[in-house]
């Protein structure tokens, strides 16, 4: 009978050691991988008109763009972007526009701050040997959540450089200061979006009588599908018909006001 019993304790033993762990005899939870240090993203896109700063810079037709951007966990950045573009009277920019820029974004306190150095690079732009539209421009802003809206605010500062020397333009230099308003609900699939600008300096707009400083503007919606995002924009400036009523056409065409589209694929 002892030896019985000895011979059911072990038995009960050996399957309890072979049964598996529950509970606190778990075994802990593989970590989470590491943050990766750098971050790549892109997009590309196909767009009805390529408008900067309220002004067309492709004769009003159709462009297409891509971009490229390398992030660090620290907050610094490194950003190419480029686009087909069209010459007219207006604007000359032989056909390309390619930008590289750089900065950090650091959040503080609920706002994300950011800056760094802009260039704007027009390889077939070329007037006369040695001058061309390219430039660059030092630029920082800010911008806070509050909910579903988005409140940003920033300045770009062109500083003295040959673009002004070059078109011996009546001021060496440039501001462009602009907020946006964004306006993105949870259980709904547009997104709306806002932006206001205003240009002063070098980079005033030619009209009648010599250039003028002028606002521009842009209220649009998004609507997203998996890795595409689909916009639709109306796009202008302050600048009136008269304003240009006496230079060629192409310069009201570049700044009227117009309806832009966009699919952008992102990855």
């Amino acid at each position: 009978m002892r030896k019985a019993l000895l011979l059911s304790t072990l038995f009960a033993g050996s399957i309890l050691a072979a049964s598996p762990a529950f509970a606190d005899d778990a075994p802990a939870a593989a970590p989470a991988a590491p943050t990766p240090a750098f971050t790549i993203t892109g997009s590309a896109a196909v767009v009805s008109q390529y408008r900067f700063r309220g002004i067309s810079q492709s004769d009003n037709k159709p462009v297409v763009q891509g971009a490229f951007t390398i992030t660090h966990s620290s907050g610094f950045y490194l950003s190419t972007w480029g686009s087909s573009a069209s010459a007219n009277d207006a604007v000359n920019l032989g056909g390309t526009e390619i930008d590289v820029y750089g900065g950090y974004s650091k959040t503080l306190a609920g706002f994300t701050l950011d800056g760094g150095l802009y260039g704007y690079i027009y390889p077939g732009s070329e007037h006369a040997v040695g001058i061309s539209e390219s430039y660059y421009e030092v630029y920082g802003d800010v911008s806070k959540a509050y909910g579903p809206i988005t409140a940003k605010a920033g300045i770009n500062f062109a500083p003295n450089q040959s673009y002004f020397k070059d078109f011996n333009t009546a001021t060496r230099h440039n501001v462009y200061v602009y907020g946006e308003l964004g306006f993105a609900p949870t259980s709904f699939p547009i997104s709306f979006h806002s932006h206001l600008g205003h240009t002063a300096g070098g980079f005033d707009y030619l009209v009648n009588k010599g250039v003028k400083q002028y606002l521009d503007y842009t209220v649009g919606a998004t609507y997203k599908w998996k890795a595409l995002a689909f916009d639709l924009s109306v796009v202008g400036t302050n600048l009136s018909k008269s304003d240009t009523s006496e230079l060629d056409n192409d310069f009201h065409r570049a700044a009227k006001t117009v309806l832009v589209g966009s699919i952008t694929a992102s990855f």
